[in-house]
């Protein structure tokens, strides 16, 4: 639906990182407020940081405020790394598309078709961890950096990680943040959650 169908809808837009934007907002409007975060970005936070970013949504919010959260939750090994190991590739060209960024703004040389995707579920952390392997022996220059690095054939680069969860461990991460989880909705295979979080009164 269009949103001149919404002619009381006002947006700002706000071109920064996650804390620097919350600065931005502050203070709310009068009235209830209701934040979301979803697409289980909190994933993508170590622990610590992703406590950090809540108690920063926490402590801009007014008692009663609520916070909608979307969060990858834990699955079986196999199925965890299916997802990120995809057949189409849709996940490589993800990740390669940093690499692409370097040599394009830093004035590297990577060759995106000499890595492979290597994604591994870390059970006793809940992460998974994605990696690129070098496909054959190589160097690469990033010029603005004055920089070369050597890779040997099979050697990994870590790229990222994302989390999942469990609600026991969201309401915990909630519950030191400042936020108190309502309700989660799961879907009908319960693989993923949203989650509604009110601020509490203390």
């Amino acid at each position: 639906m269009p949103a001149r169908a919404y002619p009381e809808l006002r947006i700002e837009a706000y071109a920064a990182d996650y804390l620097q934007g919350l600065a931005a907002m502050q203070p709310l409007p009068p009235g209830p407020a209701l934040m979301l975060f979803l697409g289980s970005n909190i994933g993508n936070f170590e622990k610590a940081e992703a406590l950090t970013f809540l108690r920063a949504i926490r402590r801009m919010m007014r008692p009663g405020d609520a916070l909608l959260l979307g969060a990858d939750l834990k699955k079986d090994r196999a199925t965890l790394e299916a997802a990120y190991n995809d057949a189409l590739g849709v996940t490589r060209a993800f990740i390669v598309n940093e690499l692409a960024r370097i040599n394009r703004e830093l004035g590297g040389n990577f060759d995106l078709w000499a890595f492979g995707l290597r994604s591994v579920y870390n059970e006793e952390a809940g992460s998974v961890e994605v990696y690129l392997e070098s496909l054959r022996s190589q160097s690469v220059t990033i010029r603005s950096l004055e920089m070369s690095v050597d890779f040997a054939a099979g050697e990994w680069m870590h790229m990222e990680h994302s989390y999942k969860f469990d609600v026991d461990e969201l309401a915990k991460m909630g519950s030191q943040s400042g936020f108190v989880l309502e309700k989660t909705w799961l879907d009908s295979r319960q693989r993923f959650s949203s989650n509604l979080f009110r601020a509490s009164e203390s």
